[in-house]
């Protein structure tokens, strides 16, 4: 499935200089899909020369001129959507709708990128001096290494190239080595709407070796990545040597708190699209419940009764809404935080077990836990899976100091009728964005980032850009 594609440097698909591939499985079934190519360091220095020589391009294009070429990728997205959708059900698990949900929202992303383009807004500053002007503007950064992971293969690499291209920038992407043929698919897609050659650029193979090598080149200025907090700490010291800016969406271990004055069975509803969409495998899935100690009992139920009926499979498969862990590591994972939940007091209230009936693939049940408390060691790692720890609280300053109490920060949910605890809860949450009474984080209008040890910058939203964008000021003497 891969052979069409390779290294993508300078407006053209190619195999490694070496010709290595690496294999790439599909989770549903242990199977092997493909072999993809490896790239080398000869390669990656390849790629190196071609985004220079893109950049220089495309910076130069006229931004309205390069709002067409970025709007005509968003139609594309569209156009082959249900493609895209299978490469993310083949290599990710997630089941075919969720592909396509994917897909829309990529297109989303490109279109509003495309937009952005042409609102690069400089400022005029009144000078203290008649006979002077100070102007301020932006200028692309230059080169920017797009480090994807594996989730959201689509959503992520699309923030980070359509922002990169609007800011007139070039970019070299490397996709994870478990999801390829995702992000190759969508460079192709770049290809073909007649981008210029070196403006977008793919390296894919072993993941350490391609950053430290990016990283240490001077041709990049901007790194953004997508990843673990562990592993964003590593790249910004490897950025550090360069001075080169970083934008990192890391970790998250978002609480969803519930207060007694709703709807029960419509926030069950809104849990349950929240938490089982890629199967957990989210960064902003909601993690650390906290439900209002009258109303708990009634929640878990509703919740529970909701979990019960999702159905597990293959991706591919008609109905499927709960496919399988993408890789055995992260099933491994899984399973021993749930025991570590269990040994530590936790009562399993449903799940807690691979499903019956699958002789293959890395498939889990969606599994619910009672009587947990604050200091469990699944209310500090992100479970990154279907695992659903329920707890209670008494007031709300309880809840939200509880809540805070954690070193991440990338997004909460809140759920009440009141005016007042949903303003003064989304405004005392220790994260970067908030959704109250919405499932619904992640749009190509807002800006999405954390903070604390979530990381910094935005994607997302008309700030974005700016992560793209160095800042210039002129003053200038009229006369002489």
């Amino acid at each position: 499935m891969y052979n069409k594609f390779g290294q993508f440097i300078d407006g053209k698909w190619q195999q490694s200089v070496n010709n290595e591939t690496y294999e790439v499985l599909n989770p549903a079934t242990e199977e092997v899909i493909g072999k993809a190519s490896k790239a080398s360091s000869v390669d990656i220095q390849k790629a190196l020369v071609s985004a220079k020589k893109g950049l220089e391009i495309w910076r130069n294009i006229d931004p309205w001129k390069r709002s067409l070429k970025i709007r005509k990728i968003a139609d594309l997205i569209r156009k082959k959507k249900d493609d895209l959708a299978k490469w993310m059900t083949l290599e990710v698990g997630k089941p075919l709708a969720e592909g396509i949900a994917e897909s829309n929202a990529a297109a989303d992303i490109f279109e509003w990128n495309s937009e952005e383009t042409k609102r690069i807004y400089g400022q005029t500053v009144e000078s203290r001096n008649k006979d002077t002007r100070i102007h301020v503007y932006y200028q692309p950064v230059g080169v920017v290494a797009a480090l994807v992971p594996w989730n959201f293969p689509l959503i992520l690499a699309s923030r980070k190239i359509s922002t990169a291209l609007a800011a007139g920038c070039s970019v070299i992407c490397k996709p994870d080595i478990i999801t390829p043929g995702t992000v190759m698919e969508l460079v192709d897609i770049c290809r073909e709407a007649e981008l210029p050659p070196g403006v977008v650029n793919l390296l894919s193979g072993d993941p350490p070796s391609i950053t430290n090598e990016l990283l240490e080149s001077d041709t990049i200025k901007k790194v953004s990545i997508t990843g673990s907090t562990r592993v964003g700490k590593l790249i910004l010291k490897k950025a550090a040597d360069k001075v080169q800016r970083v934008t990192m969406e890391l970790s998250g271990h978002s609480p969803f708190i519930v207060f007694d004055d709703v709807d029960i069975n419509k926030v069950a509803d809104m849990a349950i699209s929240a938490k089982f969409r890629n199967n957990g495998q989210v960064c902003i899935s909601p993690n650390r419940f906290y439900i209002q100690e009258n109303r708990k009992d009634e929640f878990i139920n509703a919740f529970i009764d909701r979990a019960k009926k999702l159905k597990i499979g293959n991706g591919m498969d008609k109905g499927v809404q709960l496919g399988p862990l993408t890789t055995a590591k992260r099933l491994a994972e899984v399973e021993e935080l749930v025991e570590k939940t269990k040994n530590e007091g936790a009562k399993v209230l449903l799940g807690g077990k691979r499903p019956k009936g699958f002789n293959k693939g890395y498939f889990y049940e969606p599994t619910v836990f009672d009587n947990v408390k604050d200091n469990f060691t699944i209310m500090r790692q992100e479970p990154f899976g279907p695992l659903v720890p329920m707890l209670s609280f008494k007031t709300f300053d309880e809840v939200i100091e509880r809540a805070n109490n954690n070193d991440l920060g990338l997004c909460s949910y809140i759920y009440t009728n009141s005016l007042d605890k949903a303003n003064r809860a989304s405004e005392l949450m220790e994260t970067g964005t908030v959704a109250v009474n919405t499932p619904l984080v992640a749009i190509a209008e807002a800006p999405f980032g954390g903070i604390k040890q979530t990381g910094y910058g935005r994607e997302g939203g008309s700030m974005a850009i700016k992560d793209y964008l160095n800042v210039k000021y002129t003053h200038l003497g009229l006369k002489i």
